[in-house]
């Protein structure tokens, strides 16, 4: 047992053998017996006879002789005569030799060792404690200056349900009264119903004759529709084409009637407010065919679109021929058309040196190019009369590039949308330009040659749209914008003069080479609508110019959610409230304790409850508090009433000098690392610190050339300049100007529950989305990457791939949209059955959508790549 015996520890000599002990027996009858010599004990002890140590019994078991019942008398009998011998035992075998157990010893270690080891194990110990103390004590200050790293972990709105109705196709399309949304849903509901809308009532759920027999609806044009944004010849419109020879025209772009079945509502922006179209949708062939979508390169087209559901799609061709767009000069198609419609608007502006790139006046009779009166300026006021028709303002919507940008098919697809649905379709009121960054003008020189300018623009741009490029560099900034103090915030990889904080600059100049234009929409490459163009800006414009400029400001910075917010008025009526009265926030939750500041009973009920802080609505200029920082401010729009007497009556009918797609919040206390990226104001304590200031991430809005002169002016002359987001909406808070956010319709992936959406989005200061620590701005944008709009958003390029009929993620493509698999429970995206054909999706802005890859066939249209699989991280 064990390692040591159990005896090991006995005394010695109970290990000795034990001999038996024989005692002298008196001889029989009674006779007197000589007495004998005693025996030697060692004879006795260790008699080598026949005695045993051990006796045997009759079974053969070991007997010891002290214990035996009879002694040794055992071996005696009363017939023996021989006087006093011993009785000599019977003889019996020997028994077997007994094996003794090796003796087994603890090697004991030599004391000076073990005095070593316990040394060394107390040292080792002491040594511990003190680097578990100093962990503790260098962990504590990181945690004080802020730099702990924490472990990643998903935040909660990744553990909510993908949203599978999105990818629903034409077959299922349904009017939108007819269909149930799958998102979102009140309590009440219960969960959606995944029934797959192409069974029959009473169809076997394992035939395919349901989706066999379905068939997409009939496409219609979209110039027909009812409430389309598109002007018409009977509004004084001359139509324009694509050719000199007014031949060619773009075919207009078709819709369905409805959504497909369970498609999920938008849950930010509204349609009804801007009068968008939310009853249609649009699929791949009836948005992008008139542009060369779906046909090959030998008859024109760009030989895309030859994978994947085409039912129905050789209707968009049906009205009209297939272009080939292989010869369309758009610079020429834009300029025929304002040429065609230019009594409409507002004569031209000459200017002694006409900029590089595209200018509408060239070619046109010098009677016309007659300069604009100094009374225009006026018109642009808070009191402008209705435009004539002969007065019209004009917009440049100008793409922001690069020289080095891959063009793709589907860039090129986009950009032919663009210019035919804007400035064709409006008859010219729109021009469609080109701001394309050199990004190494030391290797082109393009402002020491013109053609090493030319040269640039014929290597960088395809040839359908040199005409509408315009160059530009960072040292060609630096240049004109000298002097700005440069924070380097970002590092010294991202000076302020360049496209990454100084994008702005291109833009300022830009607005002051063209005076042509009244407005500019600053685009973007990376942003797609799904929709029409012009239907789209239009009714923003329109919306825009009809808000009244009380609690504007204050609108600006709050997300819309009907689902939550009910209707616009019910909005205005709540942002007007915790405005003016404040809420509990982050920033004020532990006002009630001791040292805060706060009084006991400040708080609503007393008792020290946190006391909400109530703001200053934004009425008129709001400017820094040096007067030295204050430029050109005589012009300023004043309010003609105090803000309690305005009965929501001053800003109506105003155009907006700042249009934006994203709220316009607040960065200040926010962790929004770009929040203090403004220079060339006095922020001295006495000064207040930072200006006020204002934000709206993605850059794409429309500014008036107004406001982009006087950034201009600002950022040339008194170099106050701010991060390109953050810029024109801090210049239009300064001077008082007319700055609207347009809730468009914004969707998400996945079944967030809407209040706490609300609670997330709208988490700063008194409710609105910005000014708090609590922003969704800064280190908790990670919560929008699930929207359609958002500048890191993942979900709308993936929606825009699967639209196109790609595989994204391994799920869709050609083989999804044309064969249901029965097997399949549809509770996952991954799990839908399909067989519903392509996708069709409502009028929505994407952004951003980046180098989308599309299979092209080239001049071999019998031999069709397959799609490729889309990478959703691109």
């Amino acid at each position: 047992m064990g390692l040591l015996p159990f005896n090991l520890f006995r005394p010695r000599e109970s290990k000795a053998p034990k001999l038996p002990l024989y005692k002298e027996v008196p001889a029989s009858g009674g006779r007197k017996s000589k007495p004998r010599a005693p025996r030697s004990p060692v004879k006795e002890r260790y008699s080598d006879s026949e005695d045993s140590s051990d006796d045997f019994d009759d079974e053969g078991d070991i007997t010891d002789s002290s214990t035996s019942s009879s002694g040794s008398s055992r071996w005696t009998s009363s017939s023996n005569s021989s006087a006093a011998a011993l009785m000599v035992p019977k003889r019996r075998p020997p028994p077997p030799p007994r094996r003794t157990p090796a003796r087994r010893y603890l090697y004991r270690l030599p004391n000076k060792v073990i005095r070593f080891l316990c040394l060394g194990m107390i040292s080792t110990i002491i040594i511990f404690i003190f680097i578990l103390v100093r962990a503790s004590q260098i962990e504590n200050r990181r945690i004080a200056e802020g730099k702990i790293e924490k472990k990643p972990t998903p935040p909660p709105w990744e553990q909510f349900e993908f949203l599978t109705r999105y990818y629903g196709g034409v077959k299922s399309v349904l009017p939108l009264t007819d269909n149930t949304p799958q998102y979102p849903r009140l309590e009440e509901e219960g969960p959606y119903n995944v029934s797959h809308p192409l069974l029959k009532e009473g169809q076997d759920p394992d035939g395919e004759e349901s989706a066999a027999e379905a068939k997409a609806p009939a496409s219609k044009a979209f110039a027909d529709y009812p409430t389309a944004g598109i002007p018409k010849s009977a509004d004084g419109i001359h139509e324009c084409f694509l050719d000199s020879q007014n031949t060619l025209k773009a075919p207009s772009i078709r819709y369905l009637d409805g959504r497909p079945h369970g498609f999920p509502d938008n849950i930010l922006g509204s349609y009804e407010l801007l009068s968008l179209p939310e009853d249609i949708c649009f699929e791949r062939y009836g948005r992008y065919g008139p542009y060369g979508y779906g046909y090959s390169v030998r008859t024109g087209g760009l030989g895309i679109g030859e994978h994947g559901d085409r039912e129905g799609a050789e209707a968009v061709w049906e009205s009209a021929t297939k272009i080939d767009w292989r010869k369309i000069d758009w610079a020429a198609a834009q300029r025929q058309c304002y040429k065609a419609n230019a009594e409409r608007f507002k004569p031209l502006t000459v200017r002694d040196s006409p900029p590089s790139g595209f200018y509408i006046g060239d070619g046109l009779e010098a009677p016309r190019l007659a300069a604009r009166d100094e009374g225009e300026q006026e018109a642009q006021t808070a009191d402008e009369e209705p435009e004539e028709e002969n007065s019209l303002s004009r917009t440049a919507v100008v793409l922001r590039c690069w020289d080095e940008f891959d063009w793709r098919e589907e860039d090129i697809v986009n950009l032919r949308a663009l210019i035919a649905e804007l400035s064709l379709a409006s008859g010219g009121r729109y021009d469609v330009h080109l701001l394309v960054q050199v990004r190494n003008d030391a290797r082109y020189p393009v402002w020491a040659d013109d053609n090493a300018y030319r040269d640039r623009i014929n290597q960088a741009i395809p040839e359908e749209f040199r005409g509408i490029a315009t160059l530009w560099s960072e040292t060609q900034m630096l240049a004109v914008y000298q002097g700005i103090h440069d924070l380097w915030t970002r590092g010294p990889d991202l000076p302020v003069h360049g496209s990454y904080r100084g994008l702005q600059m291109a833009m300022q100049h830009f607005a002051y080479n063209h005076p042509e234009y009244d407005y500019f929409w600053q685009w973007e490459m990376d942003i797609r609508y799904t929709g029409h163009y012009h239907d789209l800006l239009s009714k923003l414009e329109l919306w825009a110019k009809e808000q009244p400029r009380k609690g504007l400001w204050e609108r600006n910075g709050r997300f819309y959610i009907p689902h939550v917010h009910g209707s616009w008025e019910d909005f205005k009526q709540m942002a007007r409230v915790q405005t003016e009265h404040g809420t509990v926030s982050a920033d004020n939750l532990w006002d009630s304790l001791p040292g805060s500041g706060t009084k006991p009973g400040d708080g609503p009920g007393g008792g020290g409850a946190p006391a909400p802080k109530s703001e200053q609505s934004v009425w008129g200029p709001v400017r820094p508090a040096d007067p030295a920082d204050w430029f050109e401010h005589e012009a300023d729009p004043v309010p003609p009433v105090a803000y309690e007497r305005d009965k929501y009556t001053w800003g109506v009918g105003e155009e907006a000098d700042l249009l934006t797609l994203s709220p316009i919040f607040d960065p200040d206390g926010t962790s929004w690392k770009l929040a203090d990226d403004i220079t060339g104001y006095n922020e001295t304590a006495e000064a207040g610190g930072k200006p006020p200031r204002r934000a709206q991430i993605i850059t794409a809005s429309r500014m008036s050339r107004r406001l982009l002169l006087i950034m201009h002016r600002e950022t040339a002359f008194k170099k106050h300049h701010a991060f390109p987001e953050m810029w024109p909406a801090t210049v239009a808070l300064h001077h008082g100007l007319k700055a609207v956010y347009a809730p468009h319709p914004v969707f998400v992936d996945r079944a967030w529950p809407p209040d706490y959406m609300a609670r997330v989005l709208n988490a700063g200061r008194n409710g609105a989305s910005g000014g708090g620590r609590a922003s969704v701005y800064g280190d908790r944008e990670h919560n929008m990457r699930g929207l359609t709009w958002f500048y890191n958003a993942g979900f709308s390029g993936n929606l825009y791939r699967r639209w196109l009929g790609l595989r994204v993620n391994n799920d869709g493509g050609e083989e999804f949209e044309t064969t249901a698999d029965w097997s399949r429970n549809e509770t996952t995206v991954g799990t839908m059955r399909g067989g519903e054909g392509r996708m069709c999706l409502p009028p929505m802005l994407l952004h951003p959508v980046k180098e989308v890859d599309l299979p092209v066939e080239r001049g071999r249209p019998q031999e069709v790549m397959a799609p490729p699989e889309s990478d959703p991280a691109a």
